[in-house]
C-alpha cells in the first residue's frame, strides 16, 4: 500500500522517534508499504516518521539494492563532501549539503537481527540523510540560520497556497 509522505512543515518531521522493540507482522507490513511508497515516489530513501510513523525505521537504495535500517545509529564518520539532496517531504526542494564520505552503520535488519555496514558515497550520504529523519532532523538543518530561514519562510508560503 503507497502511504501518504509528510511534508514540511508537518510536526512529526521534527520529533525524534522511538526505537523498534517489537519485530512482528506489523513492522514487516510496514517496511513493505514504505519501500512501495519509497519506489512509487521515486526516491532513493524513506524515514518512518516521513510516513507518520514514529519509530526508527529507514528504507535507503542508492543503486545497490534495498537496505532495511531498524534502530539505525552512525558509529563512524570519515571524510566531507558537499552534493546536491532532495528529499521528498520537500518536493522541489534541492539544496547542498555536506556530508561524510564514509560512515559504518550499526542497525538491526527486519527480523531485529544486528548488522553493521560500511558504506561510502551516495549509500551513505541517504542513509546519513533518513538517520537524521529519525533524529528528528530535516536536511535544512544543515544550513547556516540564515540560509535556513529565508527557505522556510518560502516553503511556508508555498506550501500554504
Amino acid at each position: 500500500m503507497i502511504l501518504e509522505i509528510k511534508k514540511y512543515p508537518d510536526k512529526i518531521l521534527t520529533r525524534q522517534t522511538e526505537r523498534v522493540v517489537e519485530f512482528d507482522e506489523n513492522l514487516k507490513k510496514l517496511v513493505d508499504d514504505m519501500a512501495e511508497t519509497m519506489y512509487a515516489r521515486k526516491g532513493a530513501g524513506l524515514a518512518a516518521n516521513q510516513v507518520g510513523v514514529a519509530r526508527q525505521v529507514a528504507l535507503v537504495d542508492a543503486g545497490e539494492g534495498l537496505k532495511i535500517l531498524i534502530n539505525p545509529k552512525i558509529t563512524s564518520r570519515k571524510g566531507k563532501a558537499v552534493f546536491l539532496e532532495g528529499c521528498l517531504s520537500f518536493p522541489g526542494l534541492e539544496l547542498e549539503i555536506k556530508r561524510p564520505q564514509k560512515i559504518s552503520v550499526e542497525f538491526q535488519d527486519r527480523n531485529g537481527q544486528p548488522k553493521t555496514i560500511k558504506t561510502q558515497e551516495f549509500l551513505a550520504r541517504a542513509i546519513c540523510h533518513e538517520v537524521e529523519h529519525l533524529q528528528g532532523k530535516t536536511f535544512l538543518d544543515r544550513l547556516g540560520w540564515f540560509k535556513r530561514l529565508r527557505i522556510k519562510r518560502k516553503l511556508k508560503k508555498e506550501y500554504q497556497e
